[in-house]
């Protein structure tokens, strides 16, 4: 049973690779969305959000990664 992942075997270790490759795009979408409309005076507390967003979702990538 060593290294046994259930009846999706291969699904479930392609997700693991591809899950923090795609969250880390999401991480660099927010922080350039967020930091563009702080700069362009647009709306703040979204742009805040975006920002704090893109931390949260950075710290969840890190965690996944240890």
């Amino acid at each position: 049973m060593d290294g046994y992942l259930g009846a999706l075997g291969g699904v479930a270790r392609a997700m693991s690779a591809t899950a923090p490759a795609i969250s880390m795009l999401a991480v660099f979408a927010l922080l350039f969305g967020g930091i563009y409309l702080l700069v362009k005076k647009r709306d703040r507390q979204k742009s805040i959000l975006m920002l704090v967003l893109a931390v949260v979702i950075f710290g969840n990538v890190v965690i996944w990664t240890l």
